[in-house]
């Protein structure tokens, strides 16, 4: 098992120091879905939600999330990102909506916890603009997809059932 490195001998929380690490291109990807009634994404993707444009204001808050995760992960490190997209699919097999988040910079530590946050803020959006007509969403299956960057190089979630 690897060691908590977010906790000192003592166990008190600290933030990592990453002084010494050598900046390097990083890059995560994370997804996400919410599961909805027909209706309601027939709602989403007609543009008829009452509130706008749900996939832009769903856009622009994984956007802002991930900028602003350090405030909201007590032991995130605060980084220049480089580039933040927020992409959308409406499946309409399965009623749900899959995001995309894919956050990029350059430096000392990596950018997953950002592009979780965005996934996550883009899908509490999307709940939050349709909970008035419906209530039973689920938001589902939020995972880091893939990184690249830094000492522990690249990551790649290996699909079990790609059927699904």
């Amino acid at each position: 098992m690897s060691k908590l490195t977010h906790f000192d001998k003592k166990g008190k929380a600290r933030m990592v120091d990453v002084t010494g690490k050598t900046p390097t291109q990083r890059e995560a990807v994370a997804t996400g879905s919410v599961y909805m009634k027909k209706e309601t994404l027939r709602l989403i993707t007609d543009k008829k939600i009452s509130k706008g444009d749900v996939f832009e204001t769903a856009r622009l808050a994984g956007i802002m999330a991930a900028k602003r995760t350090p405030e909201l992960i007590p032991l995130c490190h605060p980084l220049s990102i480089t580039s933040v997209s927020v992409d959308f699919n409406a499946d309409k097999k399965k009623n749900k909506v899959d995001i995309e988040a894919r956050v990029k910079c350059s430096g000392q530590t990596g950018v997953e916890m950002e592009a979780l946050t965005a996934t996550a803020a883009a899908a509490l959006t999307i709940y939050d603009m349709c909970k008035a007509v419906d209530k039973a969403m689920v938001i589902s299956d939020i995972m880091l997809m893939e990184k690249r960057g830094g000492k522990s190089g690249e990551y790649k979630r290996q699909i079990l059932n790609p059927k699904s």
